[in-house]
């Protein structure tokens, strides 16, 4: 039988202040008060996937690999569908140089969030560094669109990616998809054997 203050909600009102506190201390970049607030929210709610993925993004932005993969892994035992957690994921297979790892979890934070720009940016590298330039071009581009629809300063730096990539990427054979895939059944522009290689 579920205790008085599951029955009555208080665990997930008092989960959801401290989350919010982490939050604000995420944005402060403080990031021990954000630790201490995430660790408070996960015991009152141990099986919340977003509370134990914060977590772990906090633990990325410190350079704390392992706790940060931990959590990630954890996150989606709970919820594979945890888009901070694929993405997490992911970013940390980038700095493994483990590229086929990285556009794996990348795309399927790809595909659970598709207009978050930083997953298409990541992305655009992962699938530069896998020597799919046909596919780092495309996402790349989208998330340079949507870094200047928001004014976001990332805009010079995906800007520079495309430059880059112009030098490199040659007319195709045949054309490519004006649009990214909007779930896991399309194919992508171009298969990985047909990808040109730097």
């Amino acid at each position: 039988m579920p205790g008085f203050n599951q029955r009555f909600g208080l665990n997930r009102y008092a989960a959801d202040e401290y989350y919010h506190r982490a939050l604000a201390a995420i944005a402060r970049r403080d990031y021990d008060r954000a630790i201490a607030a995430l660790n408070d929210a996960i015991a009152e709610l141990p099986r919340n996937a977003e509370y134990i993925a914060a977590r772990g993004l906090v633990h990325l932005e410190e350079a704390e690999y392992d706790e940060a993969e931990a959590d990630f892994v954890a996150a989606l035992d709970i919820d594979k569908f945890e888009m901070l957690a694929n993405y997490g994921l992911g970013i940390i297979a980038l700095k493994r140089q483990e590229y086929p790892i990285a556009v794996k979890y990348l795309q399927s934070a790809y595909f659970i969030d598709q207009k978050r720009p930083e997953t298409l940016y990541a992305l655009g590298v992962a699938f530069y560094q896998s020597g799919d330039l046909v596919n780092a071009t495309q996402f790349m581009g989208k998330a340079n669109e949507l870094f200047e629809k928001a004014n976001d300063k990332r805009k010079s730096e995906s800007a520079r990616w495309l430059r880059e990539l112009a030098k490199h990427v040659a007319k195709p054979a045949r054309p490519v998809s004006p649009s990214l895939p909007t779930s896991q059944q399309q194919p992508l522009p171009l298969s990985d054997k047909s990808s040109p290689k730097p």
